[in-house]
């Protein structure tokens, strides 16, 4: 299959395009470097992506940007972040690369944790985590030809605790959590989010 990896470059993406690309051609994308370049909060970056790469067989976002802070120090900017970003960003993500997916195409999108384990400092990225995968599974419902769209949901990443000084024991490592992106490309799924920490255990 063909698989563009949105966000290749990230902890995340790169460990999912690493482990597609054992059996698929991958083409990695990213903001500024990558086969291609596009940004998700950019709709036209966005239909010019999959302009240049054709017609493809599965799509996956780790990308999206999101605020991480106490409540009392978000402002409206820090919530229309994640909403642009992260939520209308793979919104969009769907709504422009629907044409250009091969009949039983898939695309698989990234929502968190806390989208039901809430905790200090994501009030701004718990609705957005939720409103994905809302979002997929009201998709599922409407999308013709065969394609399917899901959800991965990462718990924290090991690496990326480990860049916070914190301990990584406490996260899932990046490849274990590729697996789980590699089993929503190549399953039957379809609405459905896919709890990383159950999934791969």
């Amino acid at each position: 299959m063909k698989v563009v990896v949105i966000g290749a470059t990230g902890t995340i993406g790169r460990a999912v395009a690493d482990a597609l690309s054992a059996s698929h051609e991958v083409v990695r994308v990213a903001r500024t470097e990558g086969d291609f370049t596009a940004d998700i909060e950019d709709g036209a970056s966005l239909a010019a992506l999959f302009g240049a790469v054709g017609p493809v067989d599965a799509v996956v976002c780790c990308a999206g940007r999101a605020s991480f802070k106490p409540l009392e120090q978000l402002a409206e900017p820090d919530f229309h972040l994640g909403l642009n970003s992260k939520l209308m960003g793979q919104v969009n993500l769907v709504r422009l690369g629907l044409k250009h997916l091969r009949d039983g195409g898939s695309f698989t999108l990234t929502s968190g944790v806390l989208a039901w384990e809430p905790m200090p400092g994501g009030a701004a990225i718990s609705p957005v985590n939720a409103a994905v995968e809302a979002f997929a599974r009201a998709a599922a419902l409407e999308l013709p030809r065969g394609v399917r769209v899901n959800v991965v949901s990462p718990p924290w990443v090991s690496e990326t605790l480990h860049s916070m000084g914190q301990d990584p024991s406490h996260g899932m490592p990046a490849a274990q959590l590729a697996r789980v992106y590699v089993a929503a490309v190549e399953g039957t799924q379809n609405g459905a989010t896919l709890d990383a920490r159950t999934f791969a255990s």
